[in-house]
């Protein structure tokens, strides 16, 4: 909240306008006097790293009641404020609509009672009020995040991470409780980035029999020796006759039916507290700037609005429509519509129910449909087709019906009649004749030159191809730098791969390894625990494909491969290409390809976000948060530290802008001497005030001849006697550590996608005899503002500067003059893309992409 209030006062001073504190909430605002105090630019230094908000906030009474409105009323029109920013939950923006709609009639009461005059009536006659939400329980309808939310997911996945280790040394099952009373978004996120054995969510209470499910669950993840059992309830959790389930209960359950070591953990207040993450300074800055123009831009007819998160754009909302959503949501749970309560719930969390289920339960092999199975038809008798020898020895029958590409030979038998001559043998084993189509197999019969008769009918004992000859192949493969998350991508791929019928392949250390052979099936259980992991555990190298294409075709020969998840970063991007363009040379590579975004440089052309640039971004911004405490008690000291990145400024830009620097140099923003000069003025300025410290973020690759040493020896020398300058090279501690909820969360979902457009890919081509050579079977998958795109590696070239390895366009580079706005530099800056309101669910034709 703190990085929101900062927003709201710092854009408003540098508009003009006066802002106010309103210190403890409505409280504040009946009680008026020194409740109610005019903010400077200096008032809200220092507070972006600091947990909860500096102006206090408390549950109001009196504000319910018209007269604690009319005392509010009157404190505001002493001031003339007559534009309110109010951040918090459904409940605070409600009560602020209803005092907007009062206002006029507040103020005529006010006036008849000879508290203000007429003219204040007429000046101050309308009353402008924009939301922000404030919540950690992410439970207001109407955007992906609220301020907070991501914040506390980092203290619950702390505490999981932490716990899973005791857990793992004693064998033991441990409930976690998390905050959520009418919400279960913390609960499902934290099972969804720990890898959790069960949820209890009150929006989705689990089916009548639960409690022997759960049991039998967690009974076999400890026969896959699994040594651990991890369970997460929300407070608010119920069944679905709506009684609650409680940790007790379960922990009950589990020692009685399994007899397991079990612990209950409530996680309780601590979720509220500690600093705030990247993402929720970044989003809170973001949302404080869009709501001060969303005021300046509002008039007597413009309803009440909130501004919201959707994909990565903020948009503004009715806010009484959210609200009205956020209430219907409890009604459907109150009256047992559950389903109902998910969709109403918004896209992101009806997308982590939905991927939660299919990573958790693996289905019995019986169950596990099959590409091709036509839900489930039973296996009809066939007939062979007509067929001519041709060059090759031996007649092909194709058989209709037959289910995978990529099977292995199968002990299948035929019976039917054989023309006279013919010696009464039984055919030869199976064999999938090479130029048929890839979904057809054939029996060889060696030396026939003769047309056979049917019908035939399959003899196998399970009428069907065996589950284990029926699978595609596909390959999972990890390239460039390691980034953290990347092994959550992988866990995601191989389990909705094995939920889809496929068999799963890891590929190991990159394309190098895949030229070498490393190539292993990947089961359910190998990829247990994976999601906590930082850097990548099937190892990952930088090495191109170019010089290896003859390798990896005979290697995706000789494992039969039939699609291939690439992760990685802007090298994966570059192999890709390459193994686009030798399609015409090698058919092996013919097969649908995409690639899923990896890296701490978030450079990836087609996407806006890459898998572990979260986890860098906070780790620059605990950093920059440790150095500037280190500088409270030497006065007047600048630091200069350099990030990585490349030639791409993200990390630089949003990290100077998360721990509220004073300037980021980029490459995508040339600069010259003169901007350096102005910066050591503009710092020399600064230290006049109370804020004696400066901040200079640089990224690594922005300047040939502005190196860190040289900006460092030029802040030293111009700002000798008035500051003194340290320098700090973060290096690969940007690359390490455990991955943030933000990317374990993303890297799931975003992987799991992928493998879901793999699997319809090759559905479509079943039977068909299909290659793929279109652009559309390689692809990268990305968010594109609000949607998830697959985007043709073919058509993202245009959009590329393959000379500095970054997108032509990048869409952070608009929140550039914000980072400067709100370090007090002159900038022009471009809010919102629509600037109006829209309505509540935007159901386009694309694909949402909910973060």
């Amino acid at each position: 909240m703190n990085a929101a209030v900062r927003a709201v006062v710092r854009m408003g001073i540098y508009v003009g306008a006066k802002v106010y504190f309103i210190y403890e909430g409505y409280q504040g605002m009946v009680d008026g006097g020194s409740n109610i105090v005019e903010a400077d630019w200096e008032s809200v230094s220092s507070i972006l790293q600091v947990g909860g908000t500096i102006i206090g906030s408390a549950r109001c009474k009196d504000f319910r009641s018209r007269e604690g409105r009319l005392k509010a009323a009157a404190n505001l029109i002493q001031l003339g404020i007559t534009n309110l920013c109010v951040i918090g939950g459904d409940g605070s923006l409600t009560g602020a609509n209803i005092f907007r709609r009062e206002w006029s009639g507040l103020l005529e009461e006010l006036a008849k009672d000879g508290k203000i005059d007429k003219e204040a009536v007429q000046r101050h006659g309308h009353l402008n009020v924009v939301g922000m939400v404030g919540s950690i329980d992410n439970d207001f309808c109407g955007t992906d995040m609220t301020i907070g939310t991501d914040s506390a997911l980092h203290r619950i996945m702390e505490v999981v991470d932490a716990i899973m280790t005791t857990a793992q040394s004693h064998q033991r099952t441990f409930v976690l409780e998390v905050m959520g009373r009418h919400c279960g978004y913390l609960a499902l996120v934290s099972a969804l980035a720990c890898g959790a054995d069960w949820v209890f969510l009150p929006e989705s209470p689990p089916e009548e029999g639960w409690q022997e499910d759960m049991c039998i669950k967690l009974s076999e993840n400890r026969a896959r020796k699994k040594r651990l059992n991890i369970i997460i309830v929300a407070e608010g959790a119920i069944d679905t006759q709506n009684k609650p389930i409680t940790s007790e209960q379960i922990k009950e359950l589990v020692v009685t039916q399994l007899g397991y070591d079990t612990r209950v953990t409530i996680l309780g207040h601590v979720q509220r507290g500690g600093t705030p993450s990247a993402f929720d300074r970044i989003l809170a800055s973001r949302m404080g700037v869009e709501a001060v123009v969303a005021l300046l831009q509002a008039t007597p007819e413009t309803p009440a609005c909130v501004v919201s998160l959707s994909g990565n754009q903020a948009v503004r909302l009715p806010l009484m429509e959210c609200v009205q959503m956020t209430q219907d949501v409890q009604k459907a749970m109150d009256e047992g519509r559950f389903k109902e309560a998910v969709k109403l719930r918004g896209r992101s969390f009806e997308s982590n129910l939905n991927t939660y289920k299919r990573l958790a339960m693996k289905l019995p092999d019986s169950q596990i449909p099959k590409v091709g199975d036509a839900a489930g038809e039973a296996p009809r008798p066939f007939s062979p087709a007509p067929a001519t020898p041709g060059s090759c020895p031996g007649l092909s029958v194709l058989l209709p019906g037959s289910r995978l590409p990529g099977a292995t030979p199968s002990p299948l038998t035929l019976s039917g009649s054989f023309p006279p001559g013919h010696p009464p043998s039984s055919p030869s084993p199976w064999a999938r004749a090479p130029p048929c189509a890839p979904a057809a197999w054939a029996a060889v019969l060696a030396g026939c030159a003769v047309t056979l008769t049917g019908p035939f009918t399959c003899t196998h004992p399970h009428g069907s191809l065996p589950d284990s000859q029926t699978n595609c192949n596909v390959g999972v493969v990890n390239v460039g730098a390691p980034a953290a998350g990347m092994n959550a991508a992988v866990r995601a791929a191989v389990r909705v791969g094995i939920s889809d019928g496929h068999k799963m392949f890891a590929v190991y250390d990159g394309f190098e390894g895949f030229a070498k052979g490393n190539i292993k099936e990947i089961g359910w259980a190998d990829v247990g625990g994976w999601t906590g992991q930082g850097g990548s555990i099937l190892g990952t190298k930088r090495t191109l494909p170019g010089k290896y294409l003859e390798d990896i075709a005979a290697q995706m020969r000789a494992h039969r491969i039939n699609a291939l998840l690439i992760i990685g970063g802007f090298e994966a991007y570059l192999g890709l290409l390459e193994l686009s363009a030798a399609r015409e040379k090698h058919e092996e590579f013919c097969v649908p390809m995409v690639m899923v975004p990896a890296t701490v440089s978030n450079n990836v052309p087609g996407s806006d976000f890459s898998i572990g640039a979260d986890t860098a971004l906070n780790t620059i911004t605990d950093t920059c948060d440790r150095i500037k405490q280190s500088a409270s008690g030497t006065k007047r000291r600048v630091f200069i530290i350099e990030t990585m990145g490349g030639f791409c400024g993200y990390l630089a830009n949003m990290g100077a802008l998360a721990a509220g620097a004073d300037a980021a140099y980029i490459f995508e923003e040339p600069f010259d001497i003169r901007d350096l000069q102005s910066n050591v003025e503009h710092l020399t300025e600064k230290m006049k005030t109370t804020i004696q410290r400066g901040l200079v973020l640089r990224n690594e690759s922005c300047s040939e001849n502005y190196t860190t040493d040289f900006i460092y020896q030029l802040y030293s020398e111009e700002g000798r006697g008035v500051f003194d300058c340290r320098k700090n090279v973060l290096g690969h501690m940007q690359q390490g550590g455990a991955p943030s909820p933000f990317d374990r969360n993303f890297g799931t979902k975003i992987s799991a996608r992928a493998m879901q457009w793999i699997s319809s890919k090759l559905k479509e081509s079943l039977g068909k005899g299909k290659r793929f050579v279109s652009d559309d079977s390689i692809c990268v998958l990305g968010i594109s503002k609000r949607n998830l795109v697959f985007q043709p590696v073919a058509e993202l070239k245009k959009e590329t500067d393959f000379e500095h390895r970054i997108p032509k366009e990048q869409w952070w580079l608009k929140l550039r003059p914000l980072m400067k706005i709100l370090a007090k530099y002159k900038a022009s800056f471009e809010v919102s893309e629509a600037g109006q309101l829209e309505p509540v669910q935007h159901r386009g034709p694309e694909e949402p992409a909910a973060i």
